[in-house]
Order: structure tokens, then sequence, then C-alpha cells
């Protein structure tokens, strides 16, 4: 089955994006991103998937990957239980890394560890729940102390017991030489414009196909029109941000992320979420509080 690109939000002014989310949750799916990805699951058991390896995970299972290596972890819980924190996640990007590695050289001691994550890394059970309370207070975190535990997260990796590689050596190359759809190209392409107008037709040419048949193309691969597709992106994202940043009016988001006015921000975002983006984060802020008084 064909990965689905996750979206990852990086806001302006940071390095890299660190956050949490619960079960059920809209990155629980066969997916890939460009970004490294440091993932610690916080809560409940299940199975998690991994390129081809597939696994048990529990509370302080802590896994690296590195970009396009498809992931999931689904987890074993009852229908219509929610659990408000089940990971918590750290995604860079390869320009990022790369620009601190040649800046800091200390950093260089980290780069064996990024080249094995294209495989996948699970790191023992001990190293997870020591950082666990250190990707807590990353989360919170701002500025200058936000980089410096980032950097501690990174030395406790770099410290720890040899990490076991996942994904079998046969399908990481069978990644590095399989077919690159123009589909998935043209998706990277809208990702990367997510809050530009992107036109059908700029996208069918990214993909050498005429605008009809990049329309039926497109379809088949997502189950979605473009439009259905963008909106859907913009969604998400609009989502990410109202729950990161609880102080951004609803208004300045809906622009943030590519809607020309709020009621139709609004509309769609109704539709697709069942609550209006002030409920989406008023429900989620309840869950916080329940969560750490209960």
């Amino acid at each position: 089955m064909q990965p689905d690109l996750e979206l990852v939000h990086i806001r302006k002014g940071e390095s890299f994006a660190a956050w949490q989310h619960g079960y059920p949750f809209r990155t629980v799916r066969w997916h890939y991103h460009p970004e490294f990805e440091i993932h610690l699951v916080v809560a409940t058991t299940g199975k998690f998937y991994i390129g081809d390896h597939i696994g048990h995970f529990e509370p302080g299972q802590l896994v690296m990957t590195g970009p396009n290596l498809p992931q999931n972890w689904i987890s074993n819980v009852p229908e219509g239980v929610i659990e408000t924190r089940r990971s918590r996640v750290i995604q860079f990007s390869e320009e990022f890394i790369d620009g601190a590695l040649e800046a800091i050289p200390e950093m260089q001691s980290f780069r064996p560890l990024l080249e094995r994550s294209r495989r996948g890394l699970l790191f023992d059970e001990k190293t997870g729940k020591d950082i666990e309370p250190i990707f807590g207070a990353l989360i919170e975190a701002s500025g200058v102390k936000r980089m410096a535990l980032f950097c501690e997260i990174v030395d406790r990796l770099i410290a720890a017991p040899e990490p076991q590689i996942l994904a079998s050596l046969s399908f990481q190359l069978n990644m590095a030489t399989g077919d690159d759809t123009g589909i998935n190209r043209a998706i990277a392409h809208l990702r990367e414009n997510l809050t530009e107008h992107v036109s059908e037709a700029e996208l069918a040419e990214l993909t050498g196909q005429s605008t009809s048949s990049f329309s039926r193309s497109f379809k088949r691969h997502t189950g979605l029109t473009l439009v259905r597709y963008k909106n859907q992106l913009r969604i998400d994202l609009a989502c990410q941000i109202l729950l990161s940043d609880p102080e951004l009016r609803v208004a300045d988001i809906c622009f943030d992320v590519g809607f020309s006015n709020l009621s139709n921000f609004n509309r769609h975002f109704l539709k697709l979420k069942g609550m209006s983006p002030s409920q989406f984060r008023s429900v989620f802020a309840a869950n916080d509080v329940v969560k750490m008084t209960g």
C-alpha cells in the first residue's frame, strides 16, 4: 500500500517541530515525511510498523526514523476511547541538521545515528524513560532553552547502548531505487507551497501528464480531488497551529494556512472536523486539564 505524505509544520523562528498527540490522531496511518523524526511513546501499547519491520510497542519506546521512511503506530484501545497523550515527537529537516553539524563540531558524533536512522532505530527502554522528562520540557520550552534541550536529547541518543536497526537493508535499497511516482513529486511540491496558489496545470506539468490525465491519476492515488486534498492539508495544518499556538487568532491562522476568507475556512473546518476551529481548540484544552487533574 502506498504511504501517505504527512505535512510537517515547523513554525517560523524555530529550527524543528516538537509536539505531542493523542490517539486516535490524524497522523496514525501508514505515512512518510522528508524530515527526521524522534518518536517517544508515553501511553498505550500496540503494534508499530517501520519500513518492513513489525513490532510491539509500550510506554517508553523510543524510535528515530530518517527521511521518507514509511511508519505507523497503532494502539490497542477500545473503540470510542480517546488517549489525550500517546506520543511525543521531534521532527527536523536534513537542511537544519546538516547546518548544525557543519556549524557545531561537537555535533559531528550525531552523524552515524542520522545515517543509520534511514532504516529506523529502536533505542533501549532505559533511554526512552530517561529522555521522557526532557522531551516534555522541550515541548513547553521556547528560545535558546528549546535548543539546549534538543541538544541534551541528542547527547542521550549518542550515549545510549547500540540501538536496533529496524527496516531491512533490502527495504532501504528498494526505497532508494523504487518508483518515485510523479504523483508523489506533485504532492511534495504542493506540500512545500501549501499556502500559495498552486494550479492543477502546474502540478500536471511536474508529472509530465496532461491536466486531465493528472486529475484522474491524482484521484486514484489519494482518493480525493486536488481541491479537496489541498483543503484537507490546510485544515490539518490549521489544527496543528491551533494546538501549538493557543494565543494566535483563528482569523490569522485562516490566512496563514492559505485560505482567502474566514467563512470559507470555517466551513471547510466544520465539514472535516465536525466542529469550529474555536471548539476544536477548546476541546483539546479541556482534555489537557482533565489529563493533568485526573
